[in-house]
């Protein structure tokens, strides 16, 4: 450890699932808690609940908890946190981009407690509003028939146009679009259904005082002032954890929370906060108001 203290002492990550029944087990909702207690990292949770309803609920409530308790905590969450530049002014927003755009998607998402939902729905509208046709969201399971939106990548990304990947994830090849609402790594399902949650998070009474969205809310950066610090993170850079009778899910967030801490107990981890040094002044304006970035990534998987 470096002279410097740790900025969080404790950590939350959730794999998410977008699910439309309740799941458990391998490709559902996973979340595993580890506190700083001395110089012991200690796994405090590690949970599958069924469905997104009863995530955002056991989430909220330790989230409660740590802050109640006085800890700091760094909650991450594996799924996109924004979209690329561009994509709210093809929408007609014209407000603080990724604000109007959460907004925009939770008024949109129909998302029950037994996690039946919208989101191809969801998904088709965006595209009305974007392109007039079925661009740039794609991806459906192939017995549903729309108009405004096909089962697989209609066609290429054109200049002037929102980009098919956020800056984020140019410096990390294997990350899905955001664009992409089906079939393996089909994180844009995901965004429709994660972001709504956790903005529900953010504006939950008891958390609304001392959360903070990174990097929305506190810039490229770490400005110490949120007590709870809700971030997009990709578990992948991190590896998965063997669990004995567990499924890989289970690993990676193990692995994600526990690198995290590692970061953090080294020093690096405010280096991680700052995103990618060689950004440019108009991409960090791009990251800080509409793009989001995933943590941990630098020029690569620098963790």
């Amino acid at each position: 450890m470096t002279g410097r203290l740790p900025l969080f002492d404790a950590y939350l990550m959730v794999d998410w699932s977008a699910n439309g029944t309740p799941k458990t087990g391998a490709d559902s909702i996973w979340y595993a808690e580890y506190r700083r207690e001395g110089r012991r990292l200690v796994r405090r949770a590690l949970a599958n609940p069924p469905t997104r309803a009863a995530a955002c609920a056991a989430v909220a409530d330790r989230l409660a908890a740590l802050a109640a308790s006085g800890r700091r905590v760094l909650a991450g969450f594996d799924f996109p946190f924004g979209y690329p530049a561009g994509t709210a002014h093809a929408l007609g927003l014209d407000g603080m981009p990724w604000q109007d755009m959460w907004r925009l998607l939770a008024d949109g998402i129909e998302d029950a407690e037994s996690n039946a939902n919208n989101r191809f729905a969801l998904g088709e509208r965006l595209n009305r509003r974007i392109s007039g046709g079925s661009f740039p969201f794609w991806g459906h399971p192939p017995r549903q028939a729309r108009r405004h939106l096909k089962p697989r990548k209609p066609r290429r990304h054109r200049a002037g146009e929102p980009a098919e990947r956020r800056l984020c994830e140019r410096r990390a090849p294997r990350a899905q679009p955001v664009w992409k609402l089906a079939y393996t790594g089909s994180v844009g399902s995901q965004a429709l259904t994660g972001i709504p949650r956790v903005r529900q998070l953010r504006h939950d009474p008891r958390l609304v005082g001392v959360s903070r969205i990174w990097p929305f809310e506190t810039g490229l950066g770490d400005e110490g002032a949120a007590q709870i610090v809700l971030a997009e993170v990709y578990p992948s850079l991190f590896g998965a954890d063997r669990i004995e009778g567990l499924p890989k899910d289970a690993g990676q967030v193990t692995a994600a929370a526990r690198g995290l801490a590692h970061c953090d107990w080294e020093g690096r981890l405010a280096g991680l906060m700052a995103g990618d040094p060689a950004l440019g002044e108009d991409e960090r304006i791009a990251v800080e108001s509409e793009e989001a970035w995933i943590l941990g990534i630098t020029k690569g998987p620098a963790v």
